[in-house]
Parts: C-alpha cells; structure tokens; sequence
C-alpha cells in the first residue's frame, strides 16, 4: 500500500479537481487518540475520479483522508436521516486549519463555505495537517 500524502493548503483546489466525492459514501470515519489531547481522525471514501475522456467512464476509488492536530470535530446522526451517499463535500483551508465535512452545509451555488457553514455540519473535523492517500483495488 502507498505512503500517505501530506496535502499543502496551496495544493487543495487540485485535489478537490481530482476526485469527484459528492455522490461517493463515507464508508468510516475512525477517531485515534494519540496522547492525552492529540486527536486524528481518519474518513473512508468511496467515490470516482473525475471525468477526463468522454470515451470511458470514471473509474471507482477508495480514499483514506487523514487529519492530524485535530482541533474540533463533530460526527452526528439524526434519527431518521439515513447516511448513505455524501451530499455535499467541503474541504477548505481556514484560519490554519484544514476543514473537511461530508454533508450538506446549505450554500448558494459559488458560494464559499467559513468556519461557521462547517461547525453547522453533522460531519465535519478540522485539523492541523491533512494526508491522503488513494487505496488501491483488492482482487
């Protein structure tokens, strides 16, 4: 398996380009307490690549998406509202932190998500550093 790799906040429109995550399903979310007050948290995603050739469909992938230095997050589920597909993905770099959330944050289309839109969201963490990596198929 590959190494995980670290995302810098000037590369984060590139990797949001790369993966089309709305439509895709958060498959797990794990909390690794490292220490007394350092918090990771790792997301599980399946989603597909974006479309490049017309001529052949976008291949499924699998991200694992880490944070490191987690500040604050929240993973909530409301009775009643199953999670099966992600209906919004937001990742942006805010305030020194990276912030990522997996569900609806209700903005206007071209509208840019702070701090606030990601704390109103049901699953959402904001860390210091953020790693990813593509995990390759099994067969």
């Amino acid at each position: 398996m590959s190494e995980l790799t670290r995302l810098e906040p000037h590369e984060l429109a590139k990797f949001v380009r790369m993966h089309r995550l709305i439509g895709g399903v958060l498959q797990s979310v794990k909390l690794r307490h490292r220490g007394l007050r350092t918090v990771a948290v790792e997301f599980r995603i399946r989603a597909r690549e974006v479309i490049t050739d017309l001529g052949r469909p976008p291949r499924p992938v699998r991200l694992r998406i880490v944070l490191e230095g987690v500040e604050e997050f929240r993973f909530q589920m409301r009775p009643r509202q199953p999670k099966v597909k992600i209906t919004d993905a937001r990742i942006s770099y805010l305030n020194g932190l990276f912030y990522v959330a997996f569900d609806s944050v209700g903005l206007e289309s071209g509208e840019v998500a702070k701090v606030f839109d990601f704390r109103a969201s049901e699953i959402y963490a904001a860390g210091h550093d953020l790693f990813w990596q593509e995990i390759p198929p099994t067969r």
